[in-house]
C-alpha cells in the first residue's frame, strides 16, 4: 500500500524528493539510479546544510531547487547540544541551523563567520526584534569585530495548551498556575527539561529573571516543582504523548509548542494556546555560516535567500504553526489562521514575550541538579 501511494504521487507530479528517493529504495533502484541522475539534478548536493530533524524538507527551499535542480545535502541533528558537539568534533557543513540560545558558543568556538549581508536580499523584511537581538550583529568595538553572525529564520513560543471545555476558569485568567492547580491533579503534563519545568516555576514564583534566580526565588521555584511533581500525569519528552492525552481528555493542560496546537485544532479538539499573564516564552532559531565550509559559497547564499522567501514562511506558518522571520510571510496567511495560532500580532508577542536566554553554565548546572533531585523524590 505504501509503495502504491508513493508511485501514485510521483505519477501525479506531487512527489517530493524524499518521496522519489523512498520509492526508488522500495523498488530496489536507489543504488543503481542515483549515479545516473543528470548533473543538474545533483548540483544541490555540493552544499551541506546541517539542520533539525524534520526540517530537511524541500518545502523550506523551493527557490533553491528551482535554481540548482535539487535540495542541498542535508544532515540532521536532534537538539542544539548535539549539533554543537558534532561541529566541535570536526563535522564540516556550509550552513547550520542552531537556535539563538547557542549562538554565542558557536561563535566563541570559532566555528562560524559573519555573513556578507549585501547578499541577503530579504534582510530589510526581517522582524526588527529578531535581527536586533543581542549577539545577532556585533560592532567594530566588540571582541569579535563588526559583523552579522546570524540570520533568524523561524520563531515560536512555549506555553500552555489546555482544554477550553474543561478548564473554563482559565479562559479569562490565562496563567502558568494551571500547571500547579490541585483541581487537575493527575491530568497535567510538563516538559521534562530545565527549560520547561524550572523556568516556568520561576515565573510562577515571580522571579525577576528566571534565567538567573536569586537564592530566595530559586527556593520558591524548587517548592513549586516539588508540588507539581505530585500533580502531574507525566513528564514528557515526546510531544505526541501530550497531543494524545489532550485529545482523549486524559490531560487538561500541558506545556507545549505551537505545532501541537496546530494539529489539535485541525483534529477538532477544543483547545487554546495561552498567553499567560506571567509571560509567554519566545524562542527563535536561524542560520549560521560555518567557517571554511566545503561547498559553493554562492550556493550557500542561494539557500539563505530561498529559505527567507515569503512563500516558505507561509508554508511554515500553516503547517508547523511557527512564525517566520520575514514579515511579508504573514501577509500570505489568513487572519483566522494566525489568530488561531496566537501569532496574529507578532510585535505584541515580541514585546510581552520572554525570549529564551543563554544561561550561564554554572546557573544551568545548578538548575539541572535541583530538577533531577526533585524528580528523584528529593
Amino acid at each position: 500500500m505504501e509503495r502504491l501511494k508513493l508511485f501514485d504521487r510521483i505519477a501525479q507530479g506531487k512527489a517530493s524528493r524524499r518521496d522519489i528517493t523512498k520509492a526508488l529504495g522500495l523498488a530496489g533502484l536507489a543504488a543503481v539510479t542515483s549515479p545516473l541522475l543528470p548533473r543538474t539534478a545533483r548540483a544541490g548536493d555540493e552544499l551541506t546544510y546541517f539542520t533539525w530533524n524534520g526540517y530537511n524538507i524541500p518545502e523550506f527551499h523551493p527557490g533553491y531547487i528551482e535554481k540548482h535542480g535539487s535540495s542541498p545535502n542535508m544532515v540532521v541533528f536532534g537538539e542544539d547540544e548535539e549539533a554543537l558537539t558534532k561541529a566541535r568534533a570536526g563535522f564540516r557543513a556550509d550552513l547550520a541551523h542552531p537556535c539563538k540560545v547557542t549562538l554565542g558558543r558557536w561563535r566563541d568556538a570559532g566555528l562560524i563567520e559573519p555573513f556578507d549581508m549585501s547578499r541577503v536580499a530579504a534582510w530589510g523584511d526581517i522582524w526588527d526584534e529578531l535581527k536586533n537581538a543581542d549577539g545577532v550583529t556585533t560592532d567594530a568595538g566588540s571582541k569579535y569585530g563588526a559583523g552579522t553572525w546570524y540570520i533568524p529564520w523561524e520563531w515560536g513560543n512555549a506555553s500552555v495548551v489546555y482544554r477550553t471545555d474543561i478548564a473554563t476558569e482559565y479562559k479569562d485568567n490565562p496563567s502558568w498556575e494551571i500547571l500547579f492547580d490541585e483541581k487537575y491533579k493527575g491530568r497535567l503534563a510538563q516538559y521534562d527539561s530545565v527549560d520547561g519545568a524550572v523556568l516556568v516555576a520561576g515565573l510562577v514564583a515571580h522571579a525577576k529573571d528566571p534565567f538567573n534566580m536569586t537564592d530566595d526565588e530559586f527556593s520558591k521555584a524548587k517548592a513549586l516543582i516539588t508540588k507539581q511533581r505530585d500533580l502531574l500525569r507525566f513528564w514528557w519528552t515526546d510531544q505526541t504523548t501530550v497531543e494524545q492525552g489532550i485529545t482523549s481528555g486524559e490531560l487538561v493542560a500541558a506545556y507545549c509548542w505551537n505545532d501541537a496546537v496546530v494539529r489539535l485544532k485541525k483534529a477538532g479538539v477544543p483547545v487554546e494556546y495561552m498567553k499567560p499573564k506571567e509571560g509567554i516564552f519566545t524562542w527563535f532559531c536561524g542560520l549560521v555560516k560555518c567557517k571554511n565550509g566545503p561547498g559553493d559559497v554562492n550556493a550557500a547564499y542561494d539557500l539563505v535567500n530561498a529559505m527567507l522567501e515569503p512563500r516558505v514562511g507561509k508554508y511554515l506558518i500553516e503547517n508547523f504553526g511557527y512564525g517566520h522571520s520575514n514579515k511579508k510571510s504573514f501577509e500570505l496567511v489568513d487572519e483566522a489562521t494566525l489568530e488561531g495560532l496566537g501569532i496574529r500580532q507578532p510585535e505584541d508577542l515580541f514585546k510581552t514575550g520572554i525570549f529564551f536566554a543563554e544561561m550561564n553554565n554554572d546557573v544551568r548546572q545548578k538548575y539541572i541538579a535541583m530538577f533531577e533531585q526533585v524528580k528523584a523524590g528529593g
